[in-house]
């Protein structure tokens, strides 16, 4: 075996070693965060034979009667337009049979809100998003990573979330 082979090896038996927990158990792991209100969970094993459903980016609904281009057309700040995205997230999660609560991974996606000098809301997207995770009535936190962009497709729009469900067999 080569060295390049043998590394590989290496890498591919931690990897299942991590996932042994969830494997084991035939259950989705969550490990939370060090702090206990942090709004994500520091990593998510998803066991072998799970199904899993990959939900493209959504933005906030536009409001047609809203002047166009502007952050109003979306629902105004970056935490109603984070509610707002999630809700369209839960309603599609929900017509697939699936909850918030079965959502393992997430990718936020945030623009500068001109109101704040282009700078991100992220206070304002975590109260939003707090009102989807890590309830007492859904406790489950998805791993997330939240990025600042330029723009998104839509001018006005702040947020655009994708997510990743999974479902144990």
């Amino acid at each position: 075996m080569t060295h390049t082979n043998f590394a590989r090896a290496g890498l591919l038996a931690l990897c299942l070693a991590g996932l042994g927990g969830a494997a084991a158990t035939g259950q989705i792991v969550r490990t939370p965060a060090p702090s206990p209100s942090a709004p994500l969970a520091t990593a998510v094993s998803v066991p072998a034979g799970s199904e899993l459903i990959f939900l493209s980016g959504v933005l906030p609904p536009a409001d047609p009667h809203a002047p166009p281009g502007t952050t109003q057309a979306f629902g105004g700040d970056t935490r109603a337009q984070t509610i707002a995205a999630l809700d369209r997230l839960k309603q599609t999660l929900t017509g697939l049979g699936l909850t918030p609560g079965d959502v393992v991974q997430a990718h936020a996606f945030l623009a500068g809100d001109p109101a704040r000098n282009g700078d991100i809301d992220f206070a304002g997207f975590n109260a939003g998003w707090n009102q989807f995770f890590g309830t007492p009535d859904q406790p489950n936190k998805p791993a997330r990573s939240t990025v600042k962009v330029a723009a998104l497709v839509a001018p006005g729009a702040l947020v655009e979330i994708e997510v990743v469900a999974a479902k144990a067999r």
